[in-house]
């Protein structure tokens, strides 16, 4: 069973999603928060899988909120936000999101982003990725691969960039020539070795390392 938290400060926004997950077999809503302060309490009391947290709530907004519930849980949070590419977003995926949806995304959408989430990946389609990494990009003026990078293997950072580039397991086995589970294994020993939580969390680091760049991709 999948339990779910809902934190939005809109009470019709928050019936409707729970009336769109509790139709589902194997979903849960656990609880409802209508800011950031209540959606960090009832995390910590009710220990849900995923968090569908707003970014724009009063008092504690959800950036915080996200902040505090991913640093010392592994409680996974999907950001929902108005616009796909909400000034907050980055910041939100910085702070330990694993990833976001947009408000009106529809029924099957939700449903399937709670369950890709719950299960440990992260919710960014490639399109989306290829639009943010240029904002990751951007912040980091100064990229250093630190130990973590350095702890890579050439093939692992190979792999590693294909990620940030946004492609997914099945895409990175075939470009490389690859079993899918070969490159799926290879993804998950980069997020140990990276200390990452997600594939959102590693596409941030290849950029704000510098191990890649917006528009790169290696040649077929």
């Amino acid at each position: 069973m999948i339990r779910v938290l809902l934190a939005d400060d809109q009470t019709l926004v928050r019936a409707g999603f729970r009336s769109i997950l509790e139709g589902e077999d194997g979903i849960e809503v656990v609880g409802e928060a209508a800011d950031g302060a209540e959606a960090v309490r009832l995390a910590r009391w009710s220990r849900p899988d995923v968090v569908l947290m707003d970014i724009r709530m009063p008092g504690l907004d959800g950036l915080a909120a996200t902040r505090e519930i991913t640093a010392n849980s592994d409680i996974r949070v999907i950001i929902l936000t108005t616009f796909d590419l909400d000034d907050y977003v980055y910041g939100a995926l910085r702070a330990g999101a694993s990833g976001f949806l947009v408000k009106d995304t529809e029924p099957a959408e939700l449903i399937h982003g709670v369950r890709v989430v719950a299960r440990g990946d992260a919710l960014i389609a490639p399109s989306i990725t290829r639009r943010l990494i240029s904002e990751f990009a951007a912040r980091a003026r100064h990229p250093d691969p630190g130990p973590r990078l350095n702890a890579l293997t050439d093939r692992e950072r190979e792999v590693m960039a294909l990620v940030a580039a946004g492609l997914s397991n099945d895409e990175i086995a075939a470009r490389l020539v690859l079993s899918p589970a070969t490159a799926k294994t290879h993804v998950s020993r980069i997020m140990t070795k990276a200390r990452v939580r997600d594939r959102a969390q590693l596409v941030i680091l290849a950029y704000e390392s510098g191990l890649t760049v917006p528009g790169w991709l290696a040649p077929d």
